[in-house]
């Protein structure tokens, strides 16, 4: 990346122009339930400016109305995957981030599933499944983000487990998967992956508490995890280079659970999810390299819970 604090000249404004997509301060809500109604799935995708504050504006629509959807980004293009309408899917469509417009068709999961998680870096995104229409499952895709194209199998989790919602996080090399529901109950499992190998995850360590239906945000060493089903303002965090259990980071503004979250490497954002039966609007903040509570952000354009954000600089993308 060049050097932006030396002189101001022509070649390194090309430069910068040029570096433009990786330095994208946008993040992305996708899709989502607006109520309890079985046909209230949301088809709305809309962005914010991460490094700002203010409400949410509308990006485009998906295919089709869903929730318990999944994503993956690199710094240009972001993949959302799966999740429910009047059935399971096994849809995987995308956008181009800097743009603005309609999601279009990228290919097929291998399996119709929702309740998955989705992460992964410049290049590679990788998708948890969550749950079939048969059980819950321990299986991880992976697609090459740049093309488009049917997903492949990339390896098993240690523990099968669905509503992971959007709580995976990365690091350019390490994607790693956190909580959710398995065949006993919440889940305080945490594995990980090496995202541009192939093969099955191993154990990372617990969450501070077992819980799924949160969301993750990370920089390129720390992913921190907010919300959830239990201790739904819960916030902990992890440094994703090493092993080890969670530890406590602050507390979200509220307890929720179904959020959204994603991050700009810097900065996490949670947006949308419910508390008890009423879904959420609203977005908040963390500087992932403190601890703290969060902070008001904003407004998502729709209120919303079950989605899924992506960025393009999240903590995967070097």
């Amino acid at each position: 990346m060049p050097n932006y604090q030396g002189v101001w000249d022509i070649t390194t404004q090309f430069q910068y122009a040029a570096e433009w997509p990786r330095l994208s301060t946008r993040s992305l809500f996708f899709g989502g339930e607006t109520s309890t109604q079985i046909s209230d799935r949301s088809n709305v995708i809309e962005y914010i400016d991460i490094t700002s504050t203010g409400n949410a504006a509308d990006f485009g629509d998906l295919s089709s109305g869903k929730r318990s959807l999944m994503s993956a980004s690199s710094s240009t293009r972001a993949v959302a995957a799966g999740g429910i309408s009047t059935s399971l899917l096994d849809v995987m469509e995308y956008v181009t981030i800097a743009s603005t417009g309609n999601a279009t068709d990228f290919g097929d999961l291998t399996l119709a599933v929702y309740q998955g998680t989705g992460t992964g870096n410049s290049t590679r995104g990788l998708f948890q499944l969550g749950q079939s229409a048969n059980a819950i499952i321990n299986t991880i895709d992976y697609i090459s983000i740049a093309s488009t194209g049917n997903s492949q199998d990339f390896g098993d989790l240690t523990v099968a487990r669905a509503y992971g919602e959007d709580s995976a996080v990365s690091s350019p090399t390490r994607g790693v998967f956190a909580g959710g529901y398995g065949a006993s109950g919440s889940v305080n499992t945490i594995d990980y992956v090496t995202i541009g190998s192939t093969g099955n995850a191993s154990d990372f360590g617990d969450l501070d508490t077992a819980r799924y239906g949160f969301g993750g945000a990370s920089s390129s060493t720390r992913g921190v995890f907010g919300g959830g089903n239990t201790s739904g303002d819960t916030m902990d965090y992890i440094t994703i280079a090493s092993t080890g259990n969670a530890t406590d980071f602050g507390n979200l503004t509220a307890s929720k659970r179904y959020v959204g979250g994603t991050s700009n490497g810097t900065r996490g954002v949670f947006g949308g999810g419910k508390i008890s039966s009423t879904v959420q609007n609203v977005i908040e903040y963390i500087t992932i390299a403190n601890t703290g509570n969060g902070t008001d952000f904003g407004d998502l354009t729709v209120a919303r819970s079950s989605l899924t954000a992506t960025s393009g600089s999240h903590g995967g993308i070097a």
